[in-house]
């Protein structure tokens, strides 16, 4: 446990390690995982939903009342639902998605998963992913690595690489504005 305290930190984080202890302890991660996702989809996907989390507006009782009939609509159970109501009940409903995104630390942590988010100008062909995921399988000291990639051409070219707490930005719109700006200071 010593070495899961370094990953993720504050009232998330505990609540986040107090879950997956309680998860590896039932053999239910991937079940847990599935969930919290299912969950944080939801959030994403409705404004209502986004505020309802955030609102200390409703009460311990009502939040806990609410959460419960979301749940059940979305077929969210288990270890999962007990842990989103029980948050619910303690007032600790608005730090859900930190909770969440810190359960997944600590699970990709456990299977030797890193996750990178890569950021092209335009989509790349198979074999170009599969280059990069070698090398990035390097940088992660050989953990497996899943990358997410997001095509956005407003970096013009190069790409922009985030794994874990590293990033790299060889874009082309960074460069550039790297070039306007040493520019500026000259003239």
């Amino acid at each position: 446990m010593a070495k899961q305290e370094t990953l993720v930190s504050g009232m998330a984080g505990r609540y986040a390690e107090a879950l997956f202890a309680l998860a590896q302890e039932t053999g239910a991660t991937d079940q847990v995982a599935a969930d919290l996702a299912q969950f944080l989809g939801l959030i994403e996907s409705s404004a209502n939903l986004a505020r309802f989390v955030k609102s200390p507006v409703f009460t311990a009782a009502e939040q806990v009342r609410a959460l419960g009939a979301i749940l059940d609509k979305a077929e969210i159970g288990g270890a999962a639902a007990k842990f989103l109501k029980l948050i619910a009940s303690k007032r600790r409903l608005f730090a859900v998605e930190d909770m969440i995104r810190d359960f997944n630390i600590l699970n990709d942590h456990a299977k030797g998963l890193a996750r990178a988010s890569v950021t092209v100008a335009e989509p790349l062909k198979d074999e170009h992913v599969e280059a990069l995921k070698a090398a990035l399988l390097e940088v992660a000291g050989g953990k497996s690595v899943e990358i997410d990639v997001k095509v956005d051409p407003a970096i013009i070219g190069g790409l922009i690489v985030q794994l874990g707490s590293r990033m790299i930005d060889s874009s082309l719109k960074t460069k550039l504005n790297s070039i306007r700006t040493r520019m500026k200071e000259v003239g």
